[in-house]
This record gives C-alpha cells, sequence and structure tokens, in this order.
C-alpha cells in the first residue's frame, strides 16, 4: 500500500479517485462508468496489484453521477476484473451466460450479438460511457469492469438500448507502480498472454499500458483465431482539482468466421426441427475462405475539474477507427437427407465515430431538499461505408454431403441486386437534465429527460439505385424512478424509461424512400424491484419488468410497410453478487422471462416466441478461499428451451453445463490457476444466429493460467 503527493490527494479529495485495481478498496472514477465506494478513504490513493472483490458498491454509469448501486432504480449486472479473471472469461459471449436476463448471440461469428429481455443488438456497446457500436469482438485485456444495465436507457446513452447495453470500464492510471502478467495455455492448443504494467513516472502523472496477444484454437475443426492489442493510457493531475486522461487503442482481431451447424429436416412443416447432432466439431462450409478480420482504433481525452466544493465538470471525447471485412461460406438450409445447401457472401463495414460527452453536476440543497443536479450534452458523428458482395458457385457445388462437410470451393464474388453499397452519416445533438431529489432519508426520485436531433443520411451506391436518403428524428426520452429506503442496506424501486430506435435499424444498415417515412421503433420499460445488502459487501436484487416494443415493420393487405408490429417481454430477474465473507466470493442469477410477438410483423404472426429467450435460465459462480495458498471455484449454467429464430421451426435444447476451477499461490506475488469448462461433457447448443447458423457448445475443456503480480 502506497500513498501519493499532495496533488494527488487534492484531486482524490474533489473526484473520490482511487485505483482501477481494486474494487473494494478504492476503484477509479473515470468519467461515466467509474466509480468509488461509498466508504473509501477521499484523501488516499490505494494500490495493491491484487484481485479483490467481485462487483462494486457504486457507480456513475446509470446515472452520470456517482450513485450506490443499491441506490440506482434499475436492474444491473457488475461483472469485475477479479471475476473475469477467476472464470478465465475471454468474450462478451462467455460472460453474458453468467448473466441473468442475457443471452449472446453468435454474430455470424464476426461480431459480438446480445439478446436482452427480449430484445437483440449488435450495437448497444459504450466504452466508459461511449458509444462503441461497430460490429467487432471485443477483449477484457484492458478492463476494471464490464457493467451490464437492463432495460431503456436513452436517458443516459441515447438512441437504442431497448433491451439495455453493455459499459465496458477500462484501467486507468493510479500513480502507483504495479504490473501483472498473465500467461494461459487451454487444452485445445490455444495460447494467450496479457500485460498489465501501472507506473508513476513523474510529479502528478501516470502511466498505464496494458497488452494482449491471443493465439486461438477451437474444439471445432479448422477454426482458429489471432488477436492483439495494446492500450497506453496517461493520467495527469493537473492541479488539486483537476484530472486528465488520455488513451489510445490498438485492437486486432482475425479469426475464422465459424457459422456452427445446420438443423435437422425431416421435411414435415408439422414438426419442430432440432440442431443436427453428432457433427460438434464439424466445419460446415469452406473454412479456408471464411475468416473475420477486424482492426480498431481508440482515442480518447477525459477531463475532470472541480469548479467548487458543490459544482464538478467531466468531459470526454472519443475519436475511433474502425476497419472491418469478413466473408464466409456456410449453411444456407437444413440437413434434408446427407445434403446441406450452403451460401456465401463477404462484407465490408468500415466506421469512424467522433463523439463528445460534457456534463456538469451540482451537489446542494433547494428549499431544504438535498439533490444532485445533471445537465449534459453530447455531439456526435458517425460515417459507414458498407459493401456486401454475394458468393456464387460453380453449378452443382452449392451442396455438401454429410460424410464430407468441410470442402474447398471455387467462388465468385459479385454484387447482387439486394446487396447493401452505400455510405452513411449519422449525426446526433442532444441535451439532458436529471435530478436526484433526496427530501427524506428514506425516499429518493430520480427524474430526467433527454432531447436528441438525430439526422441520418444514405448514400446508396448501387447502379440501379444512385440515390441518396436521409431522415431527421427529435427524440425525447424520458425516465422516472422513485427509491424507498426502510433501512440502510435496503432499497425498494419502481421505474419507468423510454427508448427509440430508428428504422435504418441499430447499424444504419440502409435507409429508402419508404423506410425514410416511418417513425421510430419506440421501447418503454416498466419495473419493479428491491436491491438487499444481508451482509456488508453482499447485494441481493429482485426485479419485475414489463417492456413493450412498438412500431416494428409490418405489411398490410396491399403488401405496404406499416408499423403495426409489437413485441411485449415480461420477467423476473434474482441476482446475488459480490462477496459473502472476506473468502467466499459469488455471483449467481435467475431470470424467468416470456417474450412474444404481440402483432403481426414482416417476419412472424402474433404469439411466435422471441427467439432466444428461454423461459427458465439460471447461473452460478462461486469461489471459495480454502487456506491463504488454496482456493476453489464452482460454476453452473441451466437454461430451458429457446428458439433460433422468430419463426419458431428449430428449438435449441435446454441444458446444463457445470465448471470447476483451483488456484493455488505458489509464492507471494505469483498463483496457478486451473479452469475446466463443462467439466461433464455434455452436449449442448447454447445460441444460434438462425434456424441453420447453431453453435454447439464446447465438450469438456481445460485451461492452464500462471499469474505474477509485483
Amino acid at each position: 500500500m502506497r500513498t501519493v503527493s499532495l496533488a494527488l490527494l487534492g484531486a482524490a479529495s474533489v473526484f473520490g479517485l482511487a485505483t482501477a485495481a481494486s474494487a473494494t478498496e478504492a476503484p477509479a472514477a473515470a468519467g461515466a462508468g467509474e466509480g468509488t465506494t461509498e466508504d473509501a478513504d477521499p484523501t488516499t490513493i490505494v494500490v495493491t496489484g491484487q484481485r479483490e472483490e467481485y462487483g462494486i458498491k457504486s457507480t456513475s454509469t446509470a446515472t452520470r453521477t456517482n450513485t450506490l448501486v443499491r441506490n440506482i432504480p434499475q436492474a444491473m449486472s457488475v461483472v469485475s476484473e477479479a471475476q473475469i479473471e477467476d472464470q478465465s472469461l475471454r468474450s462478451i459471449a462467455d460472460l453474458l451466460m453468467f448473466v441473468p436476463g442475457a443471452t449472446p448471440g453468435t454474430g455470424e461469428a464476426n461480431r459480438d450479438q446480445i439478446t436482452l429481455r427480449g430484445n437483440n443488438t449488435t450495437a448497444d456497446f459504450f466504452v466508459d460511457g461511449l458509444r462503441d457500436d461497430a460490429q467487432y469482438f471485443r477483449d477484457f485485456y484492458n478492463l476494471d469492469r464490464v457493467e451490464v444495465l437492463k432495460g431503456p436507457n436513452a436517458m443516459i446513452f441515447g438512441r437504442g438500448g431497448g433491451g439495455g447495453v453493455i459499459n465496458r470500464v477500462t484501467k486507468r492510471a493510479s500513480f502507483g507502480n504495479n504490473q501483472q502478467f498473465i500467461l494461459s495455455r487451454d487444452s485445445e492448443g490455444g495460447s494467450r498472454v496479457t500485460g498489465d504494467m501501472d507506473l508513476a513516472v513523474a510529479g502528478a502523472i501516470g502511466v498505464r499500458v496494458n497488452t494482449v496477444y491471443e493465439d486461438g484454437d477451437s474444439f471445432r475443426r479448422n477454426v482458429d483465431l489471432k488477436r492483439y492489442g495494446i492500450n497506453p493510457t496517461v493520467g495527469i493531475v493537473a492541479g488539486p482539482d483537476t484530472r486528465v486522461d488520455l488513451s489510445y487503442e490498438y485492437f486486432h482481431d482475425r479469426r475464422t468466421t465459424d457459422r456452427g451447424v445446420p438443423s435437422r429436416s425431416d421435411g414435415s412443416a408439422s414438426t419442430v426441427d432440432k440442431p443436427l447432432t453428432g457433427f460438434d466439431r464439424t466445419f460446415f462450409g469452406d473454412p479456408d475462405d471464411s475468416y473475420s478480420d477486424a482492426d480498431v482504433q481508440i482515442a480518447s481525452m477525459g477531463v475532470e475539474h472541480g469548479l467548487s466544493d458543490s459544482l464538478k465538470l467531466r468531459h470526454r471525447t472519443l475519436l475511433a477507427d474502425y476497419d472491418k471485412f469478413y466473408q464466409n461460406i456456410y449453411p444456407s438450409g437444413p440437413a434434408n437427407g446427407n445434403t446441406v445447401a450452403l451460401g456465401a457472401y463477404n462484407s465490408r463495414n468500415d466506421r469512424r465515430n467522433l463523439i463528445s460527452q460534457t456534463d456538469l453536476i451540482w451537489d446542494g440543497s433547494v428549499a431544504g431538499i438535498d439533490q444532485t443536479l445533471l445537465f449534459g450534452f453530447e455531439f456526435g458523428r458517425q460515417k459507414s461505408r458498407n459493401h456486401r458482395l454475394t458468393g456464387s458457385f460453380l453449378p452443382g457445388e452449392n451442396r455438401v454431403t454429410l460424410d464430407d462437410p468441410t470442402v474447398d470451393r471455387a467462388i465468385t464474388f459479385a454484387s447482387a441486386p439486394s446487396d447493401a453499397n452505400n455510405r452513411t452519416r449519422a449525426t446526433v445533438a442532444a441535451a439532458y437534465v436529471q435530478t436526484q431529489l433526496r427530501p427524506t432519508d428514506f425516499l429518493e426520485i430520480v427524474a430526467g429527460v433527454r432531447f436528441d436531433r438525430f439526422k441520418l443520411t444514405v448514400n446508396d451506391l448501387r447502379p440501379s439505385v444512385n440515390d441518396s436518403s436521409s431522415r431527421s428524428d427529435n427524440l425525447v426520452s424520458p425516465r422516472l424512478g422513485l427509491v424507498l429506503k426502510p433501512r440502510d442496506n435496503l432499497s425498494l424501486y419502481g421505474s419507468y424509461s423510454r427508448s427509440y430506435l430508428p428504422q435504418s435499424g441499430d447499424q444504419f444498415s440502409g435507409l429508402t424512400s419508404t423506410s425514410a417515412e416511418l417513425e421510430p421503433e419506440r421501447f418503454d420499460n416498466k419495473e419493479i424491484g428491491t436491491k438487499w445488502e444481508p451482509l456488508d459487501g453482499l447485494l441481493a436484487t429482485v426485479a419485475v419488468y414489463q417492456l413493450d416494443r412498438k412500431n416494428t415493420q409490418a405489411r398490410d393487405a396491399n403488401d405496404r410497410v406499416v408499423l403495426t408490429g409489437a413485441t411485449r417481454t415480461r420477467g423476473l430477474e434474482l441476482g446475488l453478487e459480490r462477496s459473502i465473507s472476506a473468502h467466499w466470493q459469488v455471483s449467481a442469477g435467475y431470470a424467468l422471462q416470456k417474450s412474444e410477438i404481440r402483432r403481426n410483423t414482416t417476419a412472424a404472426l402474433a404469439g411466435a416466441k422471441v427467439p432466444l429467450v428461454p423461459k427458465h435460465s439460471a447461473s452460478l459462480w462461486t469461489k471459495y478461499q480454502f487456506s491463504k495458498p488454496l482456493a476453489l471455484g464452482l460454476g453452473v449454467l441451466a437454461r430451458s428451451k429457446s428458439y433460433a429464430a422468430v419463426d419458431n421451426l428449430v428449438v435449441l435444447p435446454g441444458y446444463t453445463r457445470v465448471d470447476a476451477a483451483a488456484y493455488y499461490r505458489l509464492a507471494p506475488g505469483i498463483e496457478a490457476q486451473l479452469n475446466v469448462e463443462n467439466l461433464f461433457n455434455r452436449d449442448y447448443f447454447p445460441t444460434a444466429h438462425s434456424n441453420n447458423n447453431i453453435a454447439p457448445g464446447a465438450r469438456r475443456s481445460a485451461r492452464v493460467t500462471l499469474r505474477a503480480d509485483f
């Protein structure tokens, strides 16, 4: 444990700053998304370099003001760096398996894709509170934690976020001297190494550099990945009331686009099909010509300044460049008899984001009522280039047999009339205001509203169209929450929130003269819940909600597009996270969900079940420190059946999976770790992208990790 200079102590006093390396002693507050514990010493920055407890006690992500999690009128799950390392999680998909109400998708094996509370998205991802909506696979090497917020969040995050958002909180310089290196190797032959170097350079300047290199193999034949990244950050305390953070990340991810296995069809229209079994390790299509290549560069600047004891200014600007190309030859139909049809296409999706956010936060009292007042504004510009080409096979070569499904085929890629070929430009100008009123010790009112001016222009470059379409929307997104606190460790809440999504979709994939006339989709969430800390450091949560999605596209009797489609998701979510004792960590959850189409859409009739939403899902991860050198971990996943697509023609069977882990301290600062996934070698299918792109779950696998902290 080290203390730092008086200048840093002054900044810590103003902002509650502390190291991101320890979530329980003093996690850093890095603008939107980072927070401090309620009981951290505001005059000392603590640096331990050790993994600490799961979860956090407070965050500024959900309200943009530092708020205790138990007083946030919204369900949220927090997976800290400690839990990520203990479970050896490697992806958003792995992490979401342990979040109640969430289901990962395969994302066509080229991107993160999720379903939260019955709403599918590829774009509701944020980093330190700023939009990170391009399509790629994110890594955890530079993160302090991942926060999953449930329900519409437009008042804080803007458009989209109908089912919820995922916010990644990155590490910052802590002004200490700590280094960590992690080396792991798995039973499939993959290896990974990460480094975290946190240095006090001189005076009030700190530098932190996080790196990763991974060369991975899969239990699936002919499937691999290679990714690497570096993220240097600089923290500058420019006075007792000011901190500046500069960050740059370069990340590269290249992998095989593995679309999984098809379903098995018996040709009967009355039969619900299931995934094709017996081919869990088999690649359907051409693996050599199926790949995804993403290069991501993200530069950001954050400034925190105390204008007075009660007024604080926070600003953050992000400039991001995403270059993405993927190509796949994949199963496009079910296994009929002994053959499977193939499809092929490639796509380039490049994006440039420039986003700026400024918050003013005032803590004070009006007419004897304590309150925290937030006023902020956001400006953003996003430019995208989308170009898709369809693959054509030689005559008779667009099918494979079950005896030989992995092939090498000559394919010609060219533009089809329906293939996207466009440039898009999206701009947003937003202002928001929120108050957190505390008229008594046992009541808090959270009320806010956001106004967005969102404009999208699409230049369609297809020769048959060669036209430009645009649409502007004025979006008003309210939020209201009431929090009753009958005891210091117990909060009861009720909330309402709304969000919108323009008809161009979450990736601005296209805008026609027809869709340009359509009003945005609308999401309304009503929720009640309770958050209880029965033990110091343990948080138990219950949430009951109804989320309605309206204005989805449908077709009338004259085949015209109209906005009459609607879905409704109702659910119950239970959560338990953080620590039962100093030696016992836990993260557990259960979700009961019913998500269905309420009115006909272009994709399904009323009554159809929303895909990838199991009625029951439960998860448990727990770690117990039996002695100073030895700890053991246990994980359980259980899900009931769900559907692969909205037509409900293919069902994904329910399953239960058990994981285990062991940790042993070899010497001070050096620990060995063994993680075993699917301990009992169960056969299961956790997710899908469509009826014939179904992901088999990995059979029993192991990963050995060596960690050094000094």
